[in-house]
């Protein structure tokens, strides 16, 4: 009587095709094969691999772009799905590059131990939150090229016309272009700029509005901390994606955003430097809340010392915002 082996997968992601690779428990190829993206590819290359054996785990490549729907699939099949880096040049230079080497090296980093990461999920608030905050970035930096396309154009106006609509103020600045009644294609120009930065900064706004509304919604506490704005909530929340659980410790979570020190020792020297890795949206975020706090919050301006207290409140500032996003204080679908 045979006992069915259990199979690892490996799956190299792309646009339009994913191609998987299924390995045995020794590490032995069974198969290679290229599915489409789609739902329908997806529930065939679960039968396909199912074939081989019961999967017992999968890497996948790519699994924040790509990969993400294949591996929300596989995980919703009960399957543990680990998230894969590319291969290191060093491997790709000694195997070379094909989209089943990369598959097949995917499927070995979860069989050696690797690759450990759990995918992050993005189906509840905090892909509300992403999805947000992508439109936000876009809109703002259409609002400043806009607004310096304005203050250059203004510099060819005649002395007269430059005096009634030179401001210092955007706001005073396209109210004034706004009205403009000339012909010429300047004048024409500076309107049609001065009402796009209108509905652009109308749009930042209303995004805002809804950004604050979700994490009122699912996170209030975190606003009530010191130096905690919506954006850089919101951004903090999107980096710990609507699954927390999958980060394990506060030091997990001050690596991810990159605030967490690395050891750097060699020989007699001992030390450490900092994280240049992980999530750097997410260290902006902490950088922005730590400057706030070492401004506006006296118990932050009583504890700076030295210059690199800077560091060392950004770490707390990570560490305070670990735990007011709990996983019991963050639930994983918005109501």
């Amino acid at each position: 009587m045979t006992t069915a082996c259990s199979v690892t997968l490996g799956v190299d992601t792309h646009k339009d095709l994913h191609v998987a690779v299924t390995l045995d428990q020794l590490g032995r190829r069974l198969g290679v094969a290229t599915f489409g993206t789609d739902d329908a590819h997806h529930a065939s290359l679960w039968a396909w691999a199912s074939d081989f054996g019961p999967i017992g785990q999968a890497g996948v490549e790519g699994t924040g772009s790509f990969g993400y729907r294949l591996a929300q699939f596989l995980t919703s099949s009960g399957v543990q799905v680990f998230e894969v880096n590319r291969p290191n040049r060093v491997t790709r230079r000694r195997r070379g590059k094909s989209d089943p080497i990369d598959a097949e090296a995917a499927a070995r980093a979860v069989l050696a131990g690797d690759a450990t990461a759990t995918p992050k999920r993005r189906t509840g608030p905090a892909g509300q939150l992403r999805a947000l905050l992508v439109a936000r970035r876009s809109a703002i930096k259409a609002r400043t090229q806009t607004e310096q396309q304005l203050r250059s154009l203004i510099l060819e106006l005649h002395d007269q016309q430059r005096q009634q609509v030179d401001r210092r103020r955007i706001v005073d600045l396209t109210s004034a272009c706004a009205t403009l009644t000339g012909a010429d294609g300047t004048s024409l120009a500076l309107q049609a700029l001065a009402r796009r930065w209108q509905h652009l900064d109308q749009e930042v706004g209303d995004n805002d509005q809804h950004v604050t509304a979700i994490i009122r919604r699912v996170v209030p506490s975190l606003l009530a901390r010191p130096g905690i704005g919506p954006v850089c909530a919101a951004q903090l929340l999107v980096t710990a994606g609507d699954n927390p659980d999958r980060l394990h410790s506060q030091a997990a979570f001050a690596a991810l955003c990159g605030a967490s020190p690395v050891e750097h020792s060699s020989g007699k020297t001992q030390r450490h430097r900092l994280n240049r890795g992980g999530d750097r949206a997410a260290n902006s975020a902490l950088w922005t809340i730590a400057n706030n706090r070492l401004m506006h919050d006296p118990q932050t301006r009583a504890y700076r010392t030295p210059a690199w207290t800077t560091w060392c409140i950004t770490l707390t500032a990570g560490c305070s915002t670990w735990r007011s996003a709990t996983p019991s204080a963050w639930p994983t679908k918005a109501p």
